[in-house]
């Protein structure tokens, strides 16, 4: 009985929060995108280069990356031509190879969708949904993206590099929370607040603090993420679904990037949670640091619950409305400890001057600075949240 009055009591905290939080659409349940990508059955029934393919959903990403290592290179292209949403969303092949197999899947998409558009049978809702995903195909077929990975299953998923994988010195990766998905990560309205704002602002302040190192950043959108507030943002549910996503993902560039570190990879607001979960399948030598920020919590009691040997940060703004949110988990409800408490053992950053719950990577910014440090692993220059520095006293 005790039991059920907390997790009434944690319901009702976190539905204030979430009744008292502006700005946030009306929540919607959502079905996460899992499993391989379509086509799969084709990609596994192709042997023409005398291979059995890899398959999609249990091959290793290290497996994958040995495949095509055996494949000359115009073997490598063809399979991507004749299977491109296959080749360009299979972790451990090589980056260049995606972005040619998902340049090819955007281009059929989108010619399907300006199809449909004009589809008799079809609403005229119908007709503008397909214009507005022809164009959004559009804006990723500009010269000079490089779409890591691309699926048009759900709410569309996406991960694009800034920089240039091959070549970098120092990686990072972001990863997403709510309301984002294909057509939001990189929105002109409160781009800081998206993915590839992070990223490329991620990137720009990497280089201005190091010019003579070889950077990239990957927006990375590869699971389906809560829209608005409520049960998906308040449970854990997505977030299971993204785990695994987010795993695999991060072993594919172990094994086919190789910059002097591991990436180190932050986690904004519920990908927090993504990451969390992540974190103990996570491989010794696939990521430095794992850095949370507005975080609702990790799903663990505390940093050593994570099971990694990452280095753990976490950073919050004062006027982050995040705060407000109830740190507990209770029938399911809420995610856990805070990881900005001491208590949690995460080296807590200085987020002062970030701009509430979207502006961490704003130009400027304390918390920016604080990240291209972490990424850039020059953690003598990471300025703490409190006076004492106790954040890098061993890493100095």
């Amino acid at each position: 009985m005790l039991r059920l009055k907390r997790a009434l009591i944690a319901a009702v905290l976190v539905a204030a929060a979430i009744a008292g939080t502006a700005g946030w659409a009306a929540a919607s349940g959502q079905t996460p995108v899992t499993g391989p990508p379509s086509g799969t059955g084709a990609w596994l029934s192709d042997t023409a280069s005398g291979r059995r393919p890899p398959d999609p959903a249990t091959a290793s990403a290290a497996a994958v990356a040995a495949f095509f290592a055996r494949l000359p290179p115009a073997e490598q292209r063809a399979l991507a031509a004749r299977h491109p949403l296959v080749v360009g969303n299979l972790d451990g092949a090589p980056p260049a190879l995606r972005y040619r197999a998902n340049a090819l899947a955007l281009a059929a998409e989108r010619t399907r969708e300006l199809a449909r558009a004009t589809a008799p049978g079809l609403t005229a809702e119908d007709h503008a949904q397909a214009r507005r995903r022809a164009e959004r195909y559009g804006t990723l077929l500009r010269p000079g993206r490089q779409i890591l990975a691309f699926d048009p299953r759900g709410r569309g998923l996406v991960a694009e590099v800034y920089g240039d994988l091959a070549a970098a010195r120092r990686v990072a990766v972001v990863v997403p929370g709510s309301d984002i998905d294909l057509g939001s990560y990189d929105r002109e309205r409160d781009p800081y607040g998206t993915p590839a704002g992070m990223a490329k602002a991620l990137r720009q302040r990497m280089a201005r603090q190091q010019p003579g190192t070889a950077t990239a950043a990957v927006a990375w959108v590869g699971y389906t993420t809560p829209v608005g507030l409520g049960v998906d943002a308040a449970t854990a549910r997505l977030a299971e679904a993204g785990a695994p996503r987010l795993d695999r993902f991060l072993s594919g560039l172990a094994a086919t990037v190789h910059p002097a570190a591991p990436p180190a990879v932050f986690c904004h607001s519920y990908g927090s949670v993504v990451c969390g979960l992540a974190a103990p399948a996570i491989g010794p030598d696939d990521v430095s640091d794992l850095v949370v920020l507005g975080s609702p919590g990790m799903r663990a009691d505390d940093a050593a619950a994570l099971r990694t040997g990452a280095r753990v940060w976490a950073a919050r703004d004062p006027g982050d409305w995040i705060g407000r949110v109830p740190h507990l988990s209770l029938g399911g409800l809420g995610h856990g400890a805070d990881p900005v408490d001491p208590a949690f053992g995460a080296r807590v950053v200085s987020a002062d001057r970030a701009q509430g719950h979207t502006g961490y990577f704003a130009p400027d910014t304390d918390s920016l600075a604080n990240f291209a440090d972490i990424a850039l692993g020059d953690y003598p220059a990471v300025g703490c949240a409190t006076d004492d520095q106790e954040c890098r006293d061993d890493l100095v």
